[in-house]
């Protein structure tokens, strides 16, 4: 079963195994990209012509969302700071970031940790880039709204984008993000700058998801739905951490498998 455990302590691998499954995981994605975006070329077609003629707008649409946090600032506990994690501190309380604390817990944070945080805010916690979907709403669905979450049964989705969501097609556009490096095939689902920012403030622990490369599909998506909700957020969040911090190409090839299952069925698709 693929699972979060209770303790979700950080990963423990050594720097160079690190390295070399980095670069398994990178040649898996670009090959399997490759192959999948050759393959898919009929399917791509009929989806664009069935979108066409279902409702009026691009078959495309992009939307900017937070990648993968290149600076990699690490805490003392080998976990890349986010500004809220345990201190450093002279006590054994728990600091505010790498503040130094007063027996309590209650230090003051650095300077220079204050000031990469703020910056890290600043950037939503990651590199921003453009991911590519099907479109599966009508034109200008966020006109009326700003940015909302899906919900159930939501009236914005069109007829074609509901049998593409159902099965995750919408999504399979991003095969060209994996190419270009932006994504992987497995990993955190990537979010709008929005909401990271108002995430982050409801729960420390969400930056830390910008600390793998995003993906296509990964743990939580297996094993949760959309996101409709914080109190869903905080439980895929779960889910987010424990691949973060646990990812092996053997967790890879496993979500890839329930995927399948996944988008056969049309689990966990409003």
């Amino acid at each position: 079963m693929i699972l979060p455990s209770e303790y979700l302590g950080p990963k423990t691998s050594a720097p160079a195994g690190e390295r070399r499954d980095a670069a398994i995981k990178r040649a898996i994605d670009v090959v399997l990209s490759s192959i999948g975006l050759i393959v898919l070329i009929p399917i791509f077609g009929l989806i664009a012509i069935a979108i066409r003629l279902d409702s009026r707008g691009p078959i495309l649409y992009s939307q900017e969302r937070v990648g993968l946090n290149r600076r990699r600032l690490f805490a003392g506990n080998g976990i890349p700071a986010n500004g809220n994690g345990n201190g450093n501190g002279n006590g054994n309380g728990n600091g505010n970031g790498n503040g130094h604390g007063d027996g309590h817990g209650n230090g003051a944070a650095h300077p220079a940790t204050a000031m990469s945080s703020d910056r890290r805010r600043r950037d939503c916690y990651g590199r921003p880039f453009k991911i590519y979907k099907f479109r599966s709403m009508v034109l200008d669905a966020e006109r009326n709204t700003g940015p909302v979450w899906a919900a159930k049964s939501d009236s914005r989705i069109t007829r074609v984008g509901a049998i593409l969501r159902k099965t995750r097609l919408d999504e399979t556009p991003q095969l060209w993000n994996v190419l270009l490096g932006d994504m992987s095939l497995v990993g955190p689902r990537p979010e709008r700058p929005t909401f990271v920012l108002e995430l982050a403030e409801t729960l420390p622990e969400y930056p830390q998801r910008c600390n793998t490369l995003p993906g296509i599909t990964g743990l939580a998506q297996v094993k949760w739905q959309y996101d409709t909700s914080i109190e869903t957020v905080n439980r895929k969040l779960e889910y987010d951490l424990y691949y973060v911090r646990h990812r092996r190409l053997l967790l890879d090839l496993k979500i890839m498998a329930a995927t399948v299952k996944v988008m056969a069925r049309g689990d966990g698709a409003h």
